[in-house]
């Protein structure tokens, strides 16, 4: 019997990138640690993205080129994929994980209370969901969002009348 191991392919695996979560085996050992379950990098910045949107205070994540690129590329019909990981770099270790986030804050709040809550908020989701030991969160704040900051809405009228 093994016990329950973390794991990440590395080099030139096939599964480069994927945490890999493996149970006891064996007829004795209970239903639920039967087997392997692999998690990849991709899953744990999705996590890590909406739990740090969740904050409040947090206006969006991205630096300024990646959220003009990420704006225009929602605009375009299938375009929009990655929005929920833009800003939002992860290494995946054996049993660790390390998130790296750029955010916009809102004006007025307090940077260092709305960071504090973004790693309280990615760590408990990533650990909680993927049972990796979330060792770093690093956030980066790149803007602040002003009120009059809105972006200019186009009219919704066509342009022939």
């Amino acid at each position: 019997m093994t016990e329950n191991i973390t794991s990440v392919g590395g080099g030139g695996r096939p599964d480069a990138g994927v945490s890999a979560l493996k149970g006891r085996t064996g007829a004795g050992a209970p239903a639920e640690t039967r087997g392997r379950t692999t998690i990849a990098d991709g899953v744990v910045a999705k996590i890590a993205g909406m739990a740090a949107r969740e904050v409040p205070g947090i206006f969006s994540l991205g630096a300024g080129m990646a959220r003009a690129f990420g704006a225009m590329r929602e605009r375009v019909p299938g375009g929009g994929g990655g929005a929920v990981t833009r800003g939002v770099k992860v290494e995946v270790g054996e049993r660790q994980a390390a998130v790296d986030l750029d955010v916009v804050v809102e004006y007025g709040v307090s940077i260092v209370d709305v960071a504090g809550g973004v790693r309280t908020n990615v760590i408990g989701a990533v650990e909680r969901m993927t049972g990796l030991e979330v060792v770093e969160v690093n956030v980066a704040v790149d803007d602040v969002h002003l009120p009059d900051d809105e972006e200019e809405v186009e009219p919704d009228e066509g342009r022939v009348r």
